[in-house]
C-alpha cells in the first residue's frame, strides 16, 4: 500500500467510468449517485425486480444498502446480488442501521448468507450487531462504539470471507489477515446525512478498477476521509461543508494524495 497506488486507483476510475449499479435507499439515492459521477464513475439507481439482473450485468460494481428496506427492494437485493456473483461483479453491502431493529440486523444477516459480499462497509455499531459482538445503533448511527473494532472486524470477516470496512476516527479494513488503519476524515461527516453511504459508493468505484479488496477499500477511504478534510477547512457549517466535499472529491488530485494520505499497516 503506497500513495502512488492510491492516486494511480484514483485517476484509473476516472479513464475507465465503471458503472456502479446501486440498490439503495431514498434518504440519500441523489447525494450516492451525485457523488458517484464526482469520483468519475457513472450511477444507475435500479430497484425494480424485474429489471436488476439485467442492470447489473452491465455494470462494474454493485451497492446494496437496506438504509430504507422493503420486501420487495430486498428481493431485488438478492436477485442482483446472486446474478454479480455469477458473473464476477464485486458486491458491497452498507448495513445501514443494522442493529437499531431486529429486522435491519436479519436482513443484513440474510443477505451475507445468500450473497457473496466482496465488502460490508459499516460504523462501528453496525458491525458490532452483526457479529453480536458489542456496539448499538440508534435509528442509523452508532452511539455507542465496540470495544475492539480490529477483532470485530477481523470476526465478520472471517465468518462471512469477505472484507470489511468499519469508518469512524479511525477507519479499519480487513479480510481477517491483513489490517490497515485510514487516520484520513473529518468530525464534519456527521453533520451531515449520507456520508457512510457515500463512502460506500467510494468502495464500489475503486472496486471497480482493482480486485483486491483490502487495498481498494483502504484507497477508497483514503480519498474520501482527505476529501472531508479538505472540504472541512473552507466550510462555515454543514451545507457549505456538503459543497465543499463534492467539490474536494470532483476535484482531488494526485498531489493531495500523495501529501495527505494516512494509512497504517496495523
Amino acid at each position: 500500500m503506497t500513495v502512488e497506488y492510491i492516486a494511480e486507483l484514483r485517476e484509473r476510475v476516472r479513464q475507465q467510468r465503471p458503472l456502479i449499479h446501486h440498490i439503495t435507499n431514498f434518504v440519500v439515492m441523489n447525494d450516492t449517485a451525485n457523488v458517484t459521477l464526482h469520483i468519475g464513475a457513472l450511477p444507475v439507481m435500479a430497484h425494480a425486480r424485474e429489471e436488476v439482473a439485467e442492470m447489473v450485468a452491465s455494470a462494474s460494481a454493485l451497492v446494496l444498502n437496506p438504509g430504507t428496506l422493503t420486501r420487495d427492494w430486498v428481493e431485488s437485493m438478492r436477485i442482483a446480488g446472486k446474478r454479480a456473483n455469477e458473473l464476477g461483479i464485486p458486491v458491497v453491502l452498507d448495513p445501514v442501521g443494522a442493529g437499531a431493529t431486529r429486522l435491519r440486523t436479519e436482513t443484513n444477516l440474510h443477505l451475507l448468507e445468500e450473497v457473496r459480499i466482496s465488502v460490508v462497509r459499516g460504523n462501528s455499531g453496525e458491525i458490532g450487531a452483526l457479529t453480536g459482538m458489542g456496539g448499538l445503533v440508534k435509528g442509523v448511527e452508532a452511539i455507542v462504539e465496540v470495544d475492539d473494532p480490529v477483532e470485530v472486524a477481523k470476526a465478520l470477516a472471517r465468518r462471512y470471507r469477505t472484507t470489511v470496512a468499519i469508518t469512524g476516527r479511525r477507519d479499519i479494513v480487513t479480510d481477517g489477515m491483513r489490517v490497515f488503519g485510514v487516520d484520513n476524515g473529518h468530525p464534519m461527516l456527521k453533520t451531515i446525512t449520507g456520508t457512510g453511504c457515500s463512502a460506500s459508493t467510494m468502495v464500489a468505484a475503486f472496486l471497480s478498477v482493482d480486485r483486491d479488496h483490502v487495498l481498494a477499500s483502504v484507497a477508497s477511504l483514503v480519498c474520501f476521509g482527505l476529501a472531508a478534510e479538505l472540504a472541512a477547512a473552507e466550510a462555515r457549517g454543514p451545507g457549505s461543508f456538503k459543497v465543499a466535499l463534492y467539490d474536494a472529491i470532483y476535484n482531488l488530485s494526485a498531489d493531495q494524495i500523495r501529501a495527505g494520505a494516512r494509512v497504517v499497516e496495523l
